[in-house]
């Protein structure tokens, strides 16, 4: 048991934030928050020293665990051997011990979306994930979505790389449209066979798209352009495809009204790059504050490792500076996130009966000069700033 005293407590929840507030953690959930919570005398005691508390922030698109640190020949995100790779899980390729795991939760991020990348137009499905654990089964949240991608990287990859289609973005959703038919018609085929008692072939690839076309699994599109938002836009109308987010969304701005009109929100970033290719050259950080005043859910990403996973509360504080208000800046990071991922009755917030995660900071929130100090991760303080040693495991690289 741990109780964190005298924060500055934000519980990006009904409670607001509480001056000289009291966190109390045990057996993995919060068990108490507010300015009256009595400390049991077994409580291990944190003094916050008047210092933000928040949730641990949860990135909503990442590859940490997947594309590992410093080992780019065993990245995991991409399998390429077809444009369509929906029977793929990222599960099967997070590994815990990837460093950028620990650097994010050293950073004040304790959970991920673990994503397949972008290469594909259909990457494969994607997990809500604790940044800190040994087992991936035991810091799984949920399967949050599958990922599909829009634009130059599936171009690229597939046509201008390996010569097959698709080779223009007509051919992308093209791609797309094709697989969400067939999907389709698998599910047809699927409910005929059991209401006439036959036998059926499963096809593992087809189950994960079924879910998407009947609405158990969330689509999670790649898109930068606007018009490639556009085109994901039109292809969820024909399908009927109500449960999706855009991710990037580096124009998405210019599309703020059709975001508030479909209710879909924008997972943005990483917007603190140059032009690296076409589709990014209006990269800007007004895009989050610009979103966020039409009215769209907006949630602020890493994309980790294209940024370091530990420096998403940075992205933040550069957004604020260019118009996302402060007021709105620490849910980009935690209650949105949770809410696009469906993991909002787990993290996100500091709230009795959610999970023990839970960030001191020595500063400010979102300022260049102040670093997470304390870092909870289901109750487990998993990082103490003031320690040697600030990992409990005694060998990181096993």
């Amino acid at each position: 048991m741990h109780a964190i005293v005298n924060g500055e407590v934000h519980t990006v929840a009904d409670a607001g934030t509480i001056e000289d507030g009291t966190v109390l953690l045990a057996d993995g959930e919060i068990v108490a928050v507010g300015a009256d919570v009595e400390v049991p005398d077994e409580a291990t005691v944190v003094d916050a020293g008047g210092d933000p508390v928040t949730p641990g922030l949860v990135d909503a698109h990442s590859h940490a665990g997947m594309d590992e640190w410093g080992e780019p020949e065993d990245s995991d995100v991409n399998e390429l051997t077809d444009p369509v790779t929906p029977h793929v899980n990222a599960i099967d390729g997070f590994h815990p011990r990837d460093e950028e795991l620990r650097h994010a939760y050293q950073g004040g991020v304790t959970t991920v979306s673990a994503r397949m990348g972008s290469g594909n137009v259909v990457g494969g499905v994607i997990c809500s994930m604790k940044t800190y654990g040994d087992v991936a089964d035991e810091m799984l949240l949920r399967e949050d979505g599958m990922k599909a991608a829009m634009g130059e990287n599936p171009k690229r990859i597939h046509g201008e790389e390996n010569g097959r289609e698709p080779t223009t973005r007509s051919g992308v959703a093209a791609t797309l449209r094709e697989a969400l038919m067939a999907a389709e018609d698998y599910v047809d085929r699927r409910e005929h066979a059991r209401e006439a008692g036959e036998p059926f072939e499963r096809d593992l690839g087809m189950e994960n798209l079924a879910r998407v076309v009947e609405g158990d699994l969330p689509l999670r599109v790649h898109a930068h352009r606007a018009d490639d938002i556009a085109t994901v836009f039109r292809i969820a109308d024909e399908f009927g495809i109500d449960d999706l987010s855009i991710e990037h969304a580096t124009e998405g701005h210019v599309l703020a009204d059709a975001f508030v009109e479909r209710d879909v929100p924008a997972v943005v970033g990483p917007s603190l790059s140059s032009a690296s290719k076409y589709e990014l050259r209006n990269i800007t950080f007004d895009t989050p504050g610009i979103l966020h005043e039409a009215g769209v859910t907006v949630a602020i990403q890493t994309d980790a490792p294209v940024l370091p996973q530990e420096h998403l509360d940075v992205c933040v504080g550069l957004a604020v500076r260019e118009g996302l208000p402060e007021s709105a800046a620490l849910r980009t990071v935690t209650r949105n996130p949770a809410e696009i991922l469906g993991v909002e009755d787990r993290v996100g917030t500091l709230a009795e009966g959610t999970d023990a995660d839970v960030v001191v900071w020595d500063g400010p929130m979102f300022d260049l000069g102040s670093d997470a100090r304390d870092v909870f991760v289901d109750g487990e303080h998993v990082y103490d700033a003031d320690r040697d040693d600030t990992d409990p495991r005694e060998d990181w690289a096993w």
